[in-house]
């Protein structure tokens, strides 16, 4: 099978490679032909060293199913949620599968990912796309679910103000999904042509540079160490920051303005998938500005180097 290896650190080495065995599904699960896979900050990551991650990398991804327990499911093209579960420890049975302790994590953690012809999934976390929603908007599904937690964690209103840091690709989603939500959103950032990209969502923006006024949620989505210090510094006295960032590089922040202004502070990861397929069947999110370049997985190697220069948005891979 043709597939991404990404080699065990230090190396940090990804490396095509034609002849990747083929996953093997357990009792449940589903054999999966990917489409399209999405290249994210997460997999940099892995590179750099984080979770200790080798295998094939890659967790946003369509496909179609090739074999599954129920043959229904057979030649549907569905996303996958990224946290296989045991189904049988006290997190799973109260109904918290995301965070189960024994569970792997597709392209994460214990589990090759969609960097490859073929993935496998438990069947429950499968879900169907609409026929209206093409590969590449359907490839979005995962990061647009993590775009949605922020507001399932967080209620907001017309009355909220909020500001996303980092005008990257997951806080380009989540500034759409909280100006969605009714809110009064900023989305701050480096980039004047991604600012300018939500603007014409109608969402308000402000340069890196500027110093907004104090919001009742500071979501961090900026992908850097230093984003941390900067959403506790923007947040309002009993007002809440989102952490969306996840990075190799040790964080140092000064803990006290948490303490003093009474902040709440919320680890934000996965989402829900059905209101992120709902959003894109109905148009209600926008991705198609948001797709750089699509490569081959041959190719893997030169699409990392494009989704790493700076300014760049979503790389896809079509294995």
């Amino acid at each position: 099978m043709r597939a991404l290896v990404l080699d065990p650190a230090p190396s940090g080495r990804l490396r095509f490679t034609a002849d990747h065995p083929e996953p093997e599904a357990a009792p449940g699960e589903a054999r999966v032909r990917v489409a399209r896979a999405g290249i994210c900050a997460t997999d940099f990551g892995l590179k750099a060293g984080y979770m200790g991650f080798s295998g094939v990398p890659g967790h946003e991804f369509v496909g179609v199913v090739e074999d599954a327990p129920d043959p229904a499911w057979v030649g549907r093209r569905v996303v996958g949620e990224i946290n296989a579960a045991c189904g049988r420890c006290d997190t799973c049975r109260a109904g918290r599968p995301r965070h189960c302790p024994h569970r792997t994590v597709l392209g994460i953690q214990g589990r090759d990912g969609a960097f490859a012809e073929r993935l496998v999934l438990p069947l429950g976390n499968l879900h169907p796309v609409p026929d209206g929603v093409p590969d590449e908007a359907a490839v979005f599904v995962e990061p647009l679910a993590a775009a949605f937690r922020v507001v399932e964690q967080v209620p907001v209103d017309a009355d909220t103000r909020a500001l996303v840091l980092g005008d990257g690709r997951l806080g380009l989603l989540i500034a759409q999904v909280l100006h969605r939500a009714g809110c009064r959103v900023t989305l701050v950032g480096r980039h004047p042509d991604k600012r300018a990209l939500a603007e014409g969502w109608g969402v308000a923006t402000a340069p890196a540079e500027a110093d907004p006024d104090a919001a009742d949620i500071v979501v961090e989505a900026t992908g850097r160490p230093e984003g941390l210090a900067r959403a506790i510094a923007l947040t309002r006295p009993l007002g809440t920051v989102v952490l969306k960032t996840t990075c190799a590089e040790a964080v140092r922040f000064q803990p006290a303005p948490i303490v003093i202004h009474e902040l709440t502070v919320v680890g934000s990861r996965c989402g829900p998938f059905a209101p992120a397929l709902a959003a894109l069947a109905a148009g209600t999110v926008d991705v198609a500005p948001l797709v750089a370049a699509t490569f081959p997985l041959e190719e893997g190697e030169r699409a990392f180097a494009r989704a790493a220069a700076p300014g760049t948005l979503k790389v896809l891979l079509a294995p």
